[in-house]
């Protein structure tokens, strides 16, 4: 699978919820686990890999695989917990944020079955950072704003770069092809 970037549209749109937990959707799960391991990551939504449904995977220290599926935050502690975050979507970049230390999230699993969750600490952090995906919220969003506009404006130039390079290499395909046809 192939993580979206910071600039990609799908990561700023608001996910549909989940109809359905079938093979298919097993399927999704399980290479969305293996792509975050990969990565290096402990979490990753649904947008994160193009598919707009409300569904993220988690992967805390405490080495349980969890799935939730159309989740809703019911409860956030008022004590906020200050962390540096990262996130797949936008590599190599942390920015400390600010969030609720504890949270109540209410979800399905994978086998489609209802649970409630009391989550603190890092867990905790995971699951807002996950569910903020499914609302297009990025977690620069929720920092610094001039650290935002810098990071965007980064993005966007490595995205133009990336896009002229690829240019150049289908040219000299293409001009390779033309002399050895």
């Amino acid at each position: 699978m192939k993580i979206l970037r910071l600039g990609d549209d799908i990561l700023r749109q608001k996910s549909e919820p989940v109809t359905e937990v079938n093979d298919e959707l097993l399927k999704t799960i399980d290479e969305m686990f293996i792509t975050m391991e990969n990565g290096n990551g402990v979490g990753l939504a649904a947008p994160q890999v193009g598919i707009l449904k409300r569904f993220f995977v988690i992967l805390a220290d405490d080495d349980i695989k969890r799935v939730f599926i159309n989740p809703q935050i019911i409860a956030t502690s008022t004590e906020m917990c200050d962390y540096e975050e990262g996130c797949l979507s936008i590599p190599n970049v942390w920015e400390t944020i600010s969030r609720p230390a504890k949270v109540t999230v209410q979800a399905l699993n994978e086998r489609g079955r209802p649970f409630t969750l009391e989550a603190e600490g890092f867990l905790a952090r995971i699951i807002q950072h996950e569910y903020d995906h499914l609302d297009g919220i990025l977690y620069i969003d929720r920092g610094d704003l001039d650290f935002k506009q810098k990071t965007i404006e980064s993005f966007q130039i490595k995205a133009t770069r990336r896009k002229e390079k690829e240019l150049e290499k289908a040219a000299k395909l293409a001009k390779k092809r033309r002399r050895n046809a």
